[in-house]
């Protein structure tokens, strides 16, 4: 008898963890590193959210709160949701979690058994389907095509259905290529989901306020209220509100489901930070005029970047529409080899010795599912990204 659970050996760890760790060490040895690869905003969090912490500290708020949010912050959501997608959740239909990760998680470990199938399509961000894994259940993994933007079609979701079909895992901006859905594709993808009554919906809105070039977004809920009460509409404070280290995301959802999952988390990590939910309730509603010009500086950031990555030999960007990541393909890459000699026979390859050779830190694009691809965070500061994509540049043409 081992010591670690056989469910753990249908897992892994994370890819985009492991490169940037893996980045931060060679940074600590003394190495010039470039890390594209965390999914995190480079700005800090705002005062006025930081002094709201403070302030809930000097007001006492350290102490155990309700398992799944503050009334404060749940009435807060439930507000956000109305305001700005036009859902209406009572307290009772919202839960929060340390982060959107653990709201996630626990929405498909309370509903999932053994057997039941989730629909993710690929690319994916890398945790959807391991969490699936863990709960028992089978990722059925949909691929989508570069040239369809990366979107999934009607046609391909409806042949993924089965019988057994618990739920259908939609994120939008995606992580990792920044497609967004408009209202008429996502509109194609539940005139589907209307048919399969059995078939919940997770919508991973995490990206939602990051979208560029006057783009307007909308989720599955909103586009076809008949969806709503078997739709999980998933958000958090993480990245709009660059608090990933806060670590707080919540969720709208029916209330049954919204209990099971209170349930689950009375038993692991009970309520999120006390202080951090305080802190949220002033991100969702303090001031919004930051955002602006944080969008306003990650589209010029996926401008640069696209523009540079395609003079790269053998590079392909296409122009994402929102979140803060590009998912260039490097086939033109595969087959050839570096100054010492060294092949590169596919995406991991290519990060790998991209990172030994030139100090960038990418991450492959198998760890999301679709290959020959590779995922960048321009969530960075310009000059690196400059930097990031001349010796990009530079690996490429001295490619044989």
């Amino acid at each position: 008898m081992g010591l670690v659970a056989r469910t753990l050996e249908r897992v892994k760890p994370s890819p985009t963890m492991a490169i940037t760790n893996k980045a931060r060490e060679l940074k600590a040895a003394g190495f010039d590193v470039i890390g594209l690869g965390a999914g995190e905003p480079d700005f800090d969090t705002p005062d006025n959210i930081k002094q709201a912490a403070i302030e809930a500290i000097k007001a006492g708020h350290t102490k155990y709160t309700a398992v799944d949010g503050i009334p404060e912050l749940k009435r807060a959501i439930s507000e956000k949701f109305e305001r700005e997608n036009g859902l209406a959740y009572k307290p009772s239909e919202i839960t929060v979690g340390a982060g959107g990760k653990q709201v996630l998680y626990n929405a498909l470990l309370a509903t999932l058994d053994p057997g039941d199938e989730a629909i993710i399509p690929s690319p994916y961000w890398v945790s959807y389907p391991d969490i699936v894994l863990l709960a028992g259940a089978e990722p059925v993994i949909v691929e989508t095509k570069v040239e369809d933007g990366f979107k999934l079609k009607p046609e391909g979701l409806a042949k993924a259905i089965t019988p057994r079909t618990k739920w259908f895992i939609f994120n939008s901006p995606s992580n990792p290529t920044g497609a967004a859905y408009t209202r008429d594709e996502i509109k194609s993808l539940t005139d589907v989901l209307l048919k399969h009554e059995r078939v919940w919906v997770l919508s991973d809105d995490i990206y939602e306020h990051l979208v560029y070039d006057g783009f307007k977004f909308t989720t599955p809920a909103q586009v076809e209220p008949r969806l709503k009460d078997r739709t999980l509409t998933l958000n958090g404070v993480s990245k709009a509100y660059s608090m990933t280290g806060w670590r707080i995301g919540y969720g709208g959802g029916p209330e049954p489901l919204i209990k099971a999952i209170a349930t689950l988390q009375s038993q692991s990590t009970s309520n999120p930070s006390s202080i951090s939910q305080w802190a949220a309730v002033e991100a969702l509603q303090g001031p919004q005029g930051f955002l602006k010009e944080w969008v306003k500086s990650f589209q010029e950031r996926r401008d640069l970047v696209v523009s540079m990555l395609n003079q790269a030999k053998g590079i392909h960007c296409p122009k994402p529409e929102g979140a803060f990541y590009v998912y260039p393909s490097c086939a033109g890459t595969i087959g050839k080899s570096t100054r010492e000699g060294k092949k590169i026979g596919n995406d991991e390859d290519f990060a790998t010795l991209l990172l030994e050779e030139e100090g960038v830190a990418v991450v492959h694009g198998a760890a999301f599912g679709l290959s020959p691809f590779f995922r960048i965070s321009y969530a960075t500061g310009i000059e690196a990204l400059e930097e990031a994509c001349r010796r990009i540049q530079r690996f490429c043409a001295n490619l044989a």
